[in-house]
C-alpha cells in the first residue's frame, strides 16, 4: 500500500489546481450545510428553552375591560393551566434624541415570580410595586434609543404627560421578535418599544384598578386549544373581547417558527445544490484520470495489486480530496455561523443565542462529505478496476468520429478555431452538459438572490410609494368626532388631511372566520389607496367590502358572496356585507369600506379613527413637537422613516446571504469552466501543441482551448435564467402567508449582475488555464504517446 500511497502524493500534486477546484466547491457545500443546519438546530434549542423556563403563554385574548375575578371562571375551563391577566395599552412616547413621536406599549408586569410570560432581565432591578414612574424596557428599544438605567422617557397616559424613569432592562418571550403588528414585517425599534410597568401603578395610571384587557392562558398537556378558545370567547364576549388566538398566531412567535422553518428547508436545498456539482466535478476528473494513467494501471496489476485495491485506491484519492473540502467547509460554515448568530441577534432577542454546532452536524458534514467524493469517483473507479491487463498497456482505442450535424454547420463557419469548438463540443455532449448545468446553477443562484430583493423594493414601492401617500398617519386613542381631524388639517405645516376609520371586526363565511381591522376611506381619497402587485388602483365602491386576495383565500371568498361582519368594538353589532372586489395586496389581511357607508352602519355619525397628513418637509420638526404634546394621540407614523428603516432591516439581514451565496456561486462557476478547460488541455494538448508548431499563436491556441467553455457558458445563461426565474417563482408562492405575499419580480439588472459575475469567473479561470498553457513543453507533449 505504500505504493499506492506514493501514487496518491504524486497525482495529487499534478492535478493540485482541479483538485483545488473541487475542494472549494465541496467546501461551499459543507459550510452551507453546517452554517444553516446548526442556526436552524440553534433556533429551535433557544426558543423551546426560553420558552419552557419563561412560561410562555398557550393562548392570547385581547378585550375592552373585564373584572379581575373573570380570569376565575377561565381558570375553571377543562384543560386551562394557569391563567394571568393583564393590562395593556399603546400610548404616545417622547424619546430624548428621537424627533418623531414614539409608540410604547404598556404591560403590567406578572403579579409574582412564577406568572407567564416572565421577564429575563438583562440589567438593572424590577420596579417597586408602588412606584407609579418606574419601568423596565425591552431591550431592542433601549439599545435603539440608547437609553441606560436611570433614562427618562414621557409618555401621555390617558391625556396627561407623564414621565418614566428606566429601572431596568429585560426581555420577554412573548417579544423575542419585537414588531407593532398592524402590518409590520419588520421591527421599528426607534419608534416602537415595550415598557413593562407594576400592576398596581399601571392599573391606577388607566382608571384599570381591579379590571384586565388583556389575558394569557397556559394548557394542560394534551388539552384541546381550539375548544379553550372558544370557551373564553364566550365568557369574555359580555365584556368587548376582541378575539382569542393560540400561540400559532401569536405574532412574534409565528415569526421566529417561520424563520426556523425556512432554515430548516435551506439547510437541505442549498448544500445539495453545491454537493451535487461537487460531484460531477469529482467525476469528470477522475474519469479523465483512469484514461490518462491506463498504462500505470497496467502495470500495478502485473505487479499483483487485485482488481478492488486498485478502486480502492481511486476511491482514497476522492476521499483526500473530500477531507479537505470537509476541513475547509466546516471553518468556513463556523464562521459564517458565529456571523449569521449576530445578525439574528438583532431581530430575534433571546436571553443567550449561540451558534454553537453540535457534533452531529459535523458528523453529518463529513458523511456527506464523503458520499458526494464516492458517488462521484465511483464509477471511474470500477472502470479502472475492470480493465484487463493486456488491454491496459495498449493506449485507449480512439474515438470513431463521424460528420455530424455541426460538422455540416461548421461548413458555413470560415473559422477554423470556430469549427474545432463546435465538433468537440457535439463529440462530448455529457461533458459539456455537466459544465452546462454547473454554470445554469451558478447563474441560477445569484439570479434568485438579487429577484429576491427585487421583491421585496417592489413591497416598497407598493407599500410606501404608491398606497401610502402621506407623509405622517396619526392614530387616536379612540374614535372622535372630525373636529379632532380638523384640529390636526390646522397645525402647523399640514398641507392637506384625509381621514379615515378603523373598526375591529370579525369576518364570518361558513365555519372560517378571521379577525382584522375593517378600514373605511374616502371614495375620492388620495392619501390612502388600494394598489395590487401590478400597480393598479382599486376604485371605492359605494357600498359593500374589498378585501386583499389573501383574506379572501383564507376565508375562501369571492366576489359576489355575502360575510357576516361582527364588530368588535361599541354595541358589537353583526351585519351582512356583500363582497364587492379583491385586491391583490402584498402586505396583510385587509378589508376595506367606504368610510361612509361604514358609518351608517355603525350608525355612529361621522366619527374618526385618525388621519393622513401631507407636511410641509421645512416644518416637520415643529408639526412633530406640537403631535406629540396632543393627548388624543396615540401613534404617529412617518412613512418615510417607516420606508428607511424598512430598507436598513432589509439590508442588514440579506447582506450576508447575498454576497454570501454570490461568491460561492462564482467558485461553481470558476470551478466548472477551470476543470473543463484542464481536461481539455490534457485531452488536446498534442493537437494543440500541432497547432503551434504550424503558426498558430499563443492567443488562439487559447482561444481555441477556452472558446470551447465560452460555447458552454452562453448556451447556460438562458437556462440558467429561466431556472432562476422559475426557482424565484416557486419561493413566491411558497413564501406566501397571512402575512405578505411575496410578489415574482425580477428585473432585467439581476439578469445582468448574474452575467457579470459568472463572466468575471470565468475570465479568472481563463487567465489560470492561460498560463498553464503558455508553460506548454511542445517538444515533450509532441514525443509523448498518444
Amino acid at each position: 500500500m505504500a505504493m499506492l500511497h506514493r501514487k496518491l502524493a504524486r497525482d495529487l500534486a499534478h492535478l493540485r489546481g482541479q483538485s483545488a477546484a473541487i475542494v472549494l466547491v465541496l467546501a461551499c457545500g459543507v459550510a452551507a450545510f453546517v452554517t444553516m443546519r446548526a442556526m436552524y438546530l440553534s433556533l429551535l434549542r433557544s426558543q423551546a428553552t426560553y420558552y419552557a423556563r419563561y412560561r410562555f403563554a398557550d393562548v392570547f385574548a385581547e378585550l375592552k375591560r373585564a373584572p379581575n375575578w373573570v380570569a376565575g371562571r377561565i381558570r375553571e375551563i377543562p384543560g386551562v393551566a394557569q391563567v394571568q391577566t393583564r393590562v395593556v395599552m399603546d400610548v404616545t412616547l417622547n424619546v430624548p434624541g428621537l424627533r418623531e413621536p414614539a409608540v410604547g406599549r404598556l404591560i403590567s408586569m406578572p403579579a409574582s415570580e412564577s406568572g407567564l410570560n416572565a421577564l429575563f432581565l438583562r440589567r438593572g432591578r424590577f420596579p417597586e410595586p408602588d412606584a407609579p414612574n418606574e419601568v423596565i424596557a425591552s431591550e431592542a428599544f433601549a439599545a435603539a434609543n440608547h437609553l441606560r438605567l436611570g433614562s427618562r422617557l414621557q409618555a401621555i397616559i390617558r391625556g396627561r404627560w407623564q414621565q418614566l424613569t428606566v429601572a431596568g432592562i429585560a426581555l420577554s418571550p412573548e417579544y423575542i421578535y419585537e414588531i407593532r403588528g398592524g402590518g409590520s414585517l419588520f421591527p421599528d425599534n426607534r419608534r416602537f418599544g415595550v415598557l413593562w410597568m407594576p400592576p398596581k401603578a399601571l392599573a391606577a395610571a388607566l382608571d384599570m384598578k381591579g379590571a384586565f384587557n388583556s389575558a394569557a392562558v397556559s394548557l394542560r398537556p394534551g388539552a384541546n386549544e381550539a375548544e379553550v378558545i372558544a370557551a373564553m370567547v364566550r365568557i369574555l364576549d359580555r365584556y368587548g373581547c376582541l378575539g382569542a388566538y393560540g400561540r400559532a398566531d401569536q405574532i412574534s412567535h409565528r415569526f421566529i417558527s417561520d424563520e426556523i422553518s425556512q432554515n430548516r428547508i435551506s439547510a437541505l436545498i442549498i448544500p445539495a445544490i453545491f454537493l451535487l456539482v461537487a460531484a460531477l466535478l469529482v467525476h469528470l476528473s477522475f474519469s479523465r484520470l483512469v484514461s490518462m494513467q491506463r498504462a500505470e494501471i497496467a502495470v500495478l496489476k502485473a505487479f499483483g495489486f487485485t482488481s478492488r485495491r486498485i478502486a480502492i485506491h481511486y476511491l482514497h484519492f476522492s476521499l483526500v480530496i473530500a477531507a479537505a473540502g470537509y476541513a475547509l467547509g466546516c471553518a468556513v460554515g463556523w464562521v459564517f455561523g458565529v456571523r449569521l448568530a449576530a445578525v439574528y441577534a438583532e431581530f430575534y432577542r433571546f436571553p443567550l443565542l449561540v451558534y454553537r454546532p453540535e457534533p452531529g452536524v459535523f458528523l453529518w458534514a463529513g458523511i456527506i462529505s464523503a458520499g458526494t467524493a464516492i458517488a462521484g469517483a465511483l464509477a471511474p473507479a470500477v472502470r479502472a478496476s475492470a480493465l484487463p491487463p493486456a488491454e491496459a498497456m495498449r493506449p485507449e482505442a480512439p474515438q470513431r468520429f463521424r460528420p455530424g450535424r455541426m460538422d455540416r454547420l461548421n461548413a458555413r463557419f470560415h473559422s477554423a478555431a470556430l469549427r474545432m469548438m463546435l465538433r468537440n463540443v457535439e463529440r462530448r455532449p455529457w461533458r459539456a452538459l455537466a459544465s452546462g448545468f454547473a454554470i445554469c446553477t451558478a447563474i441560477m443562484i445569484i439570479v434568485v438572490e438579487f429577484g429576491l430583493f427585487d421583491s421585496l423594493d417592489r413591497i416598497m414601492e407598493l407599500g410606501f410609494r404608491d398606497a401610502q401617500r402621506s407623509d405622517i398617519t396619526v392614530t387616536f386613542n379612540e374614535a372622535r368626532s372630525t373636529r379632532a381631524a380638523q384640529e390636526l388639517a390646522r397645525l402647523p405645516g399640514v398641507l392637506a388631511s384625509e381621514t379615515f376609520r378603523a373598526v375591529p371586526v370579525r369576518l364570518r363565511f361558513e365555519h372560517r372566520s378571521r379577525k382584522t381591522s375593517l378600514l373605511g376611506l374616502s371614495a375620492d381619497g388620495r392619501m390612502r389607496l388600494m394598489i395590487d402587485q401590478e400597480g393598479r388602483r382599486a376604485r371605492m365602491p359605494p357600498d359593500g367590502l374589498i378585501l386583499s386576495t389573501t383574506l379572501a383565500e383564507l376565508l375562501r371568498v369571492r366576489p359576489g358572496d355575502s360575510l357576516q361582519v361582527e364588530v368588535l368594538e361599541g354595541r358589537r353589532l353583526v351585519r351582512r356585507l356583500p363582497v364587492t372586489a379583491l385586491v391583490d395586496e402584498p402586505l396583510g389581511t385587509s378589508a376595506y369600506m367606504n368610510r361612509r357607508a361604514l358609518s351608517r352602519m355603525l350608525a355612529e355619525g361621522a366619527l374618526v379613527s385618525g388621519a393622513f397628513l401631507q407636511a410641509d418637509t421645512s416644518q416637520q420638526q415643529v408639526l412633530y413637537q406640537r403631535l406629540k404634546n396632543l393627548p388624543a394621540v396615540a401613534a404617529v407614523t412617518v412613512t418615510r422613516t417607516a420606508l428607511d428603516s424598512f430598507r436598513e432591516t432589509v439590508d442588514r439581514s440579506m447582506a450576508i446571504s447575498l454576497w454570501t451565496l454570490m461568491v460561492f456561486a462564482a467558485i461553481i462557476a470558476a470551478g466548472m469552466i477551470y476543470n473543463g478547460a484542464r481536461i481539455a488541455l490534457s485531452e488536446r494538448a498534442r493537437e494543440l501543441a500541432t497547432l503551434r508548431i504550424l503558426g498558430f499563436t499563443r492567443r488562439e491556441i487559447i482561444a481555441v482551448l477556452l472558446g470551447e467553455q465560452a460555447l458552454i457558458m452562453a448556451a447556460a445563461l438562458p437556462f440558467g435564467f429561466l431556472a432562476g426565474y422559475g426557482l424565484l417563482a416557486l419561493l413566491a408562492a411558497r413564501l406566501h402567508t397571512e402575512l405578505y405575499r411575496m410578489p415574482l419580480v425580477l428585473r432585467t439588472a439581476s439578469y445582468g449582475w448574474a452575467f457579470v459575475m459568472v463572466l468575471v469567473a470565468a475570465v479568472v479561470s481563463g487567465l489560470l488555464v492561460g498560463q498553464r498553457i503558455a508553460r506548454l513543453d511542445l517538444i515533450a507533449v509532441l514525443k509523448a504517446r498518444e
